[in-house]
């Protein structure tokens, strides 16, 4: 019979879990509905949007094996002998699911012929984000390629090249999504000295979810006194550490470096006649 130290531990997790399930659920919304409010995607970079897909089908599918695959699970006990159950929760897969969806959307929203939206003529995908797509596919397909050559009985022993490395791929692929996916929308704040088009409120969100994420996996794998857990869930743990950190980039740019730029939620209020011109607008009318 469980302790009751251990139900306590048990449901804290439980909870953290899916109040950050909510957070980083709920951080998709503000983007999406502030792009239907303007009727424009201005501001936003497409390269955030379209890598974002590719990057939450691969938390998708590596939440949902790690749950549902007996021979995941087997291999995953294997490999962790003194904690064999993964540290990957329900709620991981529930916003998985969630996040591919709303993702599907917001990329969507570029498309002038779905939406009906103003997208700028530079708003398109980078070939450097279009070669990190292709590439992420590529990585996957030779890694499934050698799991099923070099594995003498086909992936399915842990002892050797075996599927659970094919999802293990799919996690730092997520990972170096997440790094990346950043960067433009980082950039494009930079060059624009402004954060109007890219909606603060999903990044306050997004941080909390990031740091009760940390939190639920932390405590699992100290309950279990086996740090395993952690590292036999890199996913979550270096995806956790990614979104913080550049969850601050953006509350810096936003609250501190273009502060006076706008409240970055409404680009579409009537000017102020005391406010002075942007620089562009001074130009046009010299």
């Amino acid at each position: 019979m469980p302790s009751q130290v251990e139900v306590m531990v048990k449901a804290l997790s439980r909870l953290l879990g899916w109040i950050y399930t909510f957070c980083w659920s709920a951080s998709f919304y503000p983007q999406p509905i502030y792009n239907l409010r303007r009727r424009s995607t201005k501001g936003l970079a497409i390269d955030f949007a379209a890598i974002n897909v590719l990057g939450f089908i691969c938390y998708m599918l590596y939440a949902a094996s790690f749950l549902y695959s007996p021979l995941i699970r087997k291999q995953y006990a294997a490999r962790n002998p003194i904690s064999p159950d993964p540290t990957v929760r329900f709620n991981d897969l529930a916003f998985a699911v969630h996040a591919v969806i709303l993702s599907i959307i917001v990329y969507s929203q570029f498309w002038p012929q779905i939406w009906g939206f103003r997208v700028s003529r530079y708003q398109h995908v980078s070939w450097p984000v279009a070669g990190l797509f292709w590439g992420c596919l590529l990585a996957i397909l030779i890694l499934t390629v050698v799991v099923v050559t070099q594995s003498p009985d086909g992936g399915s022993d842990p002892a050797y090249w075996a599927w659970i490395d094919v999802l293990y791929g799919l996690s730092y692929e997520k990972v170096l999504i997440t790094i990346v996916k950043y960067c433009p929308q980082a950039w494009v704040n930079y060059k624009r000295k402004s954060t109007v088009g890219w909606s603060i409120s999903q990044i306050l969100l997004d941080l909390a979810g990031g740091v009760l994420s940390l939190a639920q996996l932390i405590i699992d794998a100290s309950f279990q006194d086996d740090w395993s857990g952690v590292t036999g869930n890199p996913l979550k743990f270096l995806l956790g550490n990614v979104t913080i950190l550049f969850d601050l980039v953006f509350v810096v740019q936003h609250y501190i470096l273009y502060k006076s730029s706008g409240d970055g939620e409404d680009d579409n209020k009537a000017p102020d006649p005391r406010t002075p011109l942007l620089p562009e607008e001074q130009a046009l009318q010299r």
